[in-house]
């Protein structure tokens, strides 16, 4: 039954799905209130879940969210009904039906799923100074390494949080040894770790690349974070500039049992080459780069210059209509206005109750990509705004 309503609902809205909001809460740190989430749900899974603090989106595998969380909890889930969430089927499942003739050959051959998704990280205080691993640490612990990448919208930044700046590795005359000699008193001080790194003010409408093994404290800015499939992690600051206390289980918890309590081997887990680089800025800051433009629209890279993801931001111009061909799949949200999107009415969330169907999230096959989709702002004033995710394999990605 379950392949019928998946291969029934691709076929009717010809090759496009329309996705289901997905919230997810943390139990760490506090929400930034800026998912357009209606403020009385920020607590909608309880206050020992913790508050939402991002949505997932293009999603096939689970939040690493610790053992109150569901096992399909940041799954994301396609509307078989274009009004009603309470009939609809997981993209994995979808995946797993329809296979290449969802994502495309060159996808499916190489990786047999969809090996991305997105989402917006929401905190209102800036989080702690982490890293995720790379393919060979992460996979000695039988899971995936974690590139990711930032860029940070106009359109659900209202506020800046707390702390607008993001810290990215060491300074660049930091030592080994004085990393060493911080994380031996992870559990006895405030062993104060980014005294040692180095911040840079975000700015709005640009974003980063942060590889597998660099060390960051990202700031209390709404992010757009398209990212490899992956919730792993190591957390080097054991109390944040908010006075929150990590034990060092966060600390250990993605490394072999023979090494939780090496500090070497959780020294290693860093590239410290790219940690300490001197010219990190030039090499990792990501402004736009205009892929295509004219008096109707406007379509830039916002996330690019990587092995693993990409991502453009489209912009429609008032009361115009385009048809705008990819030659991949790709996952995306639309952040301002509404209209038309393919064969659905879109629009941006206003506000959004816990479990409310929207109009702003899809996911476009390949082949619908290719054939192009026709896109319609019905705004008189207002552009109509997407960010659009990719897997690694958008031959056009700079």
């Amino acid at each position: 039954m379950k392949s019928d309503v998946i291969r029934e609902t691709f076929k009717k809205n010809s090759g496009i799905f329309r996705m289901i909001p997905i919230f997810i809460p943390r139990r760490f740190s506090v929400a930034g209130h800026r998912l357009r989430l209606h403020p009385d749900d920020y607590y909608a899974l309880g206050t020992k879940r913790g508050s939402i603090k991002e949505r997932w989106f293009s999603s096939v595998i689970p939040a690493m969210n610790g053992p109150l969380a569901p096992a399909d909890e940041g799954m994301s889930y396609v509307a078989a009904e274009k009004t009603s969430p309470e009939n609809k089927f997981t993209l994995a499942d979808a995946v797993k039906e329809l296979g290449p003739e969802l994502i495309g050959d060159s996808l499916f051959d190489k990786y047999g799923n969809w090996p991305m998704y997105s989402k917006f990280f929401d905190f209102g205080a800036p989080l702690f100074h982490h890293l995720h691993l790379d393919f060979d640490s992460a996979a000695r612990v039988d899971r995936l390494g974690k590139p990711e990448a930032y860029f940070f919208p106009h359109q659900l930044n209202n506020h800046l949080g707390t702390f607008p700046h993001t810290y990215f590795g060491w300074a660049p005359e930091t030592t080994k040894d004085q990393v060493r000699q911080r994380l031996l008193d992870y559990e006895k001080r405030d062993i104060r770790i980014t005294e040692l790194s180095r911040a840079y003010r975000i700015q709005l409408g640009t974003g980063w690349y942060t590889p597998p093994g660099v060390i960051h404290a990202p700031g209390s800015v709404l992010t757009y974070e398209p990212q490899w499939n992956s919730d792993v992690n190591s957390v080097y600051e054991n109390i944040t500039e908010n006075e929150e206390i990590y034990g060092q289980d966060f600390l250990n918890e993605n490394c072999p049992d023979d090494k939780k309590m090496d500090v070497d081997y959780i020294i290693s887990l860093m590239d410290w080459e790219k940690n300490v680089a001197p010219d990190y800025k030039s090499r990792f800051f990501r402004p736009p780069v205009e892929s295509a433009s004219d008096e109707l629209f406007t379509e830039n890279w916002i996330v690019y210059g990587n092995d693993y993801v990409g991502a453009k931001e489209l912009t429609v111009q008032p009361g115009c209509s385009v048809t705008i061909e990819d030659p991949v799949a790709y996952g995306c949200i639309l952040i301002q206005g509404f209209g038309t999107f393919g064969c659905y009415n879109a629009e941006s969330a206003g506000m959004l109750r816990f479990g409310q169907m929207s109009a702003d999230e899809y996911f476009v096959s390949e082949q619908a990509a290719k054939t192009g989709i026709k896109i319609t702002n019905k705004s008189q004033f207002e552009p109509l705004v997407i960010l659009k995710h990719f897997g690694p394999n958008h031959p056009d990605m700079p």
